[in-house]
């Protein structure tokens, strides 16, 4: 009985939290479409001649909300007065919602207290996903009574996809990202992830560059389309929304199949073909100009094949203790994955912008994502599997280097003043065969001018003759003289005067009297 009380709250628990979820979905819907209100209802404010009152402003809002989602509007108010589509979505618009749907799947699976339930992973796709394409549901109805209705057979099949897509990358970030078990399909997806970013990041620097190149055509576009500010501010803003399809569309201009500018009209690398119906737009004006193409149109081609290079050293780093095979095999579903994530974003930054002439604008979703994929097997796996071969290269052995010879060891100081000495000592030796120099000392007491005066010492009672011979026959060293002698001190007067010693009276026996 306790184990089916425990199995009912645990079930219970579960149920909460699936419709916690699901609201929560339904929350993100509503937070995404308040946003765009906010901003549509701000600039209906701010223009001078509003053409509607606040509920055209809101049809306006759930319009562009449905096309951020990848849904196509339909135009009622034509000049013509048949409808016409409008099939661009501003691909900036999208990272809302987009981001909105992951966050609330991450949070679903991954709350803040670990003790509370929490649905399974197919649990937390199913009830975000579900509460958001229930409120995008009440939408679609609300906006078919506005002026830009949602086409239902795209909002059937567009808005179901976006949305499981980033509910789906949601559940996957809160299960800390696993890939597939082997080797070569995780290596395969990282590569088509670098791949991709390389591509994009060179479509982008594509149409920044064309865009400067052409600056006065943009600006007389800009100014041509708004006068006023309110109207100036509303454009930038829509301007800032398409620069990222504007990268795409430069990314599949150097893939090679190019955009069409209108039925019939294509541009490529090559050149410009047919007669583009093209509308004043400050983004259009960096469209490469008519007839055929130079230089700089051919230049595009280094970004498809930087980004190849790119797939193709991350595979060959990430399966470079495989065999070839599994390289080969990683580098081509690189190919097959980037492709398919160009033909996506390719079909979404196109599309129509009216009927007739304007069915056909853009980059053709199925041949930019062919060029992908050529561009990936013909550059990507060739450099996939000769980064395998660099990596797996055997270093030669180095040939060993000759010991060098030990260094003399040092001298003394004293050897080398010896050394420095023979020279001197050379040169004062006689020569060999040459009579010897005759050694002539003198040990007369007579120097050179007369008697050396030993008469005069013997008068001196002190003078001992041994004083005058040197302590040794050894050069004397160079020393501080000896500090003088202190004076004896005197006698006192009560003391006795020294006695004589023996030996001063023999010394005296010998010297005559004085009275004989």
């Amino acid at each position: 009985m306790t184990h089916l009380t425990e199995h009912s709250l645990v079930q219970g628990g579960r149920s909460a939290a699936f419709a916690t979820a699901c609201v929560r979905g339904g929350v993100a819907a509503g937070l995404g479409v308040g946003a765009l209100a906010v901003l549509v209802i701000v600039a209906w404010i701010s223009s001078p001649f509003p053409d509607s009152g606040a509920g055209g402003a809101l049809h306006l809002a759930a319009g562009l909300w449905l096309l951020a989602h990848g849904v196509e509007l339909v135009r009622t108010d034509t000049l013509g007065g048949l409808p016409a589509p409008l099939g661009i979505v501003p691909l900036l618009t999208t990272a809302l919602p987009v981001w909105l749907v992951f966050r609330t799947a991450r949070s679903t699976l991954d709350p803040a207290d670990e003790t509370s339930p929490r649905p399974s992973p197919a649990g937390a796709l199913g009830a975000v996903s579900g509460g958001y394409l229930l409120v995008a549901a009440v939408i679609v109805v609300y906006s078919e009574s506005g002026p830009l209705p949602a086409d239902l057979v795209t909002a059937g099949l567009w808005l179901p996809g976006v949305v499981l897509g980033a509910a789906g990358a949601g559940v996957w970030t809160a299960l800390g990202r696993p890939l597939p078990g082997r080797e070569e399909a995780a290596a395969a997806l990282r590569g088509a992830g670098s791949g991709l970013l390389t591509l994009l990041a060179g479509g982008a620097v594509l149409a920044g560059t064309s865009l400067v190149w052409h600056a006065g055509a943009a600006r007389a576009s800009y100014e041509g389309i708004a006068g006023e500010w309110s109207g100036r501010v509303a454009l930038a803003l829509l301007v800032l929304a398409l620069l990222p399809n504007a990268a795409v569309w430069a990314a599949a201009y150097g893939l090679g199949p190019g955009v069409a500018l209108g039925t019939g009209a294509l541009a490529t690398p090559l050149g410009l073909v047919g007669d583009p119906a093209v509308p004043p737009f400050p983004l259009l004006a960096a469209l490469p100009p008519e007839g055929r193409g130079g230089w700089p149109q051919w230049a595009a081609a280094a970004v498809p094949l930087v980004a190849a290079v790119v797939l193709g050293r991350s595979v060959g780093r990430s399966t470079g203790t495989g065999p070839a095979r599994e390289t080969a095999l990683a580098a081509l579903g690189a190919a097959w994955a980037s492709g398919a994530a160009v033909a996506v974003l390719a079909g979404a930054a196109g599309g129509p912008l009216g009927s007739g002439r304007l069915l056909a604008f853009g980059p053709v979703w199925w041949q930019a994502g062919a060029a992908a994929v050529l561009w990936g097997v013909a550059v990507g796996l060739p450099t996939a599997l000769a980064v395998r071969a660099w990596g797996r290269r055997v270093p030669r052995p180095k040939r060993p280097k000759a010991p060098k010879p030990p260094k003399p060891a040092k001298q003394p100081k004293a050897a080398k003043a010896a050394k420095a000495q023979e020279p001197a000592l050379a040169a004062a030796a006689p020569a060999p065969g040459a009579a010897p120099i005759p050694l002539d000392f003198d040990f007369s007491l007579n120097g050179p001018s007369g008697p050396s005066g030993l008469e005069d010492l013997d008068e001196d009672e002190g003078y001992v003759p041994y004083d005058y011979l040197p302590a040794s026959w050894e050069t004397p060293s160079a020393s501080p003289a000896p500090p003088a002698p202190r004076p004896a001190p005197a006698p006192r007067p009560d003391t006795e005067p020294p006695r004589p010693s023996a030996t001063a009276g023999a010394e005296r026996e010998g010297e005559p009297e004085a009275d004989a």
